[in-house]
């Protein structure tokens, strides 16, 4: 396994042959969204097909990202399922007809990462556009707060105000509000699992302390979970790119 993925607990890391083969089914059975990576590309996929000698995974949306996959090396799987994250590298892919259709294939990894819910990759929220929540407090008065971070286990969030009063670690929300602006408004049933503080320096070298609210989704349905996922491929993405621009 590539020595970039070795920061997971090696209690995650699946070896047996049976294991990787039954993860990969999992994910195949379920329409797992996939996403393939590599050093100079990515895009969204998902696998066709996976039998012991190895995985079929459907071509990109782009010629281009096809083309340049052909040639990648080193290509790394990302999956997020309702349980767990699915990581994984493959030394490179080849073109094949499946169904009279384009596709990779591959040979089984060798072993991967499943890695439990609270282990969950998080994206950072950009920093505009604001994406704002609405909880209710047990009062029936109406809270907000700002999306700090996302993954399919829940949310950190930052209030721009005061803690309202009887907040409390281990209160439940229902149908608190998510606004993701350009994708739409989402409405989860939420634990508040801890209450912290962010400290930044100022402008003026001054400490700027902010609450911070982590929370846990509860009750998400598949339909819910699968446009989270796509949310969040699109964040990281969208994060990449930037990165790339001040480069």
């Amino acid at each position: 396994m590539d020595l970039a993925l070795s920061n997971y607990n090696e209690q995650f890391l699946k070896q047996s042959p049976l294991a990787v083969l039954g993860v990969l089914r999992d994910l195949h059975k379920n329409q797992v969204p996939i996403r393939l990576s590599w050093s100079s590309g990515q895009f969204i996929s998902k696998i066709l097909e996976v039998t012991a000698s190895g995985l079929i995974v459907d071509f990109g949306s782009q010629t281009q990202e096809n083309q340049a996959a052909q040639k990648a090396t080193n290509i790394q799987f990302i999956a997020e399922t309702e349980g767990a994250k699915v990581e994984f590298i493959l030394p490179k892919m080849q073109a094949v007809n499946y169904l009279n259709l384009p596709a990779f294939h591959a040979p089984l990894p060798q072993a991967l990462w499943f890695v439990q819910r609270r282990e969950y990759f998080r994206i950072t929220a950009p920093l505009q556009p604001y994406y704002h929540c609405t909880a209710m407090l047990p009062n029936g008065s109406p809270f907000q707060f700002r999306l700090c971070d996302l993954s399919l286990g829940g949310m950190g969030a930052l209030l721009d105000g005061q803690l309202p009063e009887g907040l409390s670690a281990g209160m439940r929300f229902s149908q608190v509000e998510m606004d993701l602006v350009q994708w739409g408004k989402f409405h989860f049933d939420m634990q508040l699992i801890t209450l912290s503080e962010r400290k930044v320096i100022g402008s003026k070298n001054e400490t700027v302390s902010t609450p911070r609210l982590s929370f846990r989704f509860l009750n998400v349905n598949p339909a819910v979970e699968r446009e989270l996922q796509r949310i969040i491929f699109a964040l990281e993405r969208s994060a990449r790119e930037k990165a790339g621009r001040v480069k």
